[in-house]
């Protein structure tokens, strides 16, 4: 027999992403955790290692999204003595940012409206 869950412990799971009216993605959540993974470890290859994701793949990934939106997301140094390094562009930072607020933003109104459901839920008990 299952037994009757508590409402109150009922959460919602979600992800976000941009694409273009032909279903081509542009960013999501996924990239937009590559993009601040880069921005605190320092370079794309620790980023990769960070989040147990291949360099060459993401490396390709974050280029694509760099020619929709037409502006470059990462400052690339290449290897030397001491190694490359990868840092956001300006624009890549200004980028995270607004996503950063934009996730903020609907998440919050995610949160109000579950807790209107849930509220419409308990009701029906």
């Amino acid at each position: 027999m299952t037994k009757k869950i508590d409402l109150q412990e009922i959460i919602l799971q979600h992800k976000m992403w941009l694409e273009t009216g032909d279903g081509e993605g542009i960013l999501g959540d996924g990239k937009w955790q590559i993009l601040k993974a880069v921005e605190n470890e320092g370079s794309l290859s620790a980023a990769c290692q960070k989040l147990g994701l291949t360099y060459r793949r993401t490396w390709g990934d974050l280029k694509k999204i760099e020619q929709q939106l037409g502006f470059p997301l990462l400052n690339k140094t290449r290897g030397g003595k001491e190694g490359g390094m990868s840092e956001l562009s300006e624009q890549g930072r200004s980028l995270v940012e607004a996503f950063d607020k934009f996730h903020e933003d609907v998440d919050g109104k995610i949160s109000r409206a579950l807790e209107e459901f849930r509220q419409k839920l308990l009701a029906l008990r």
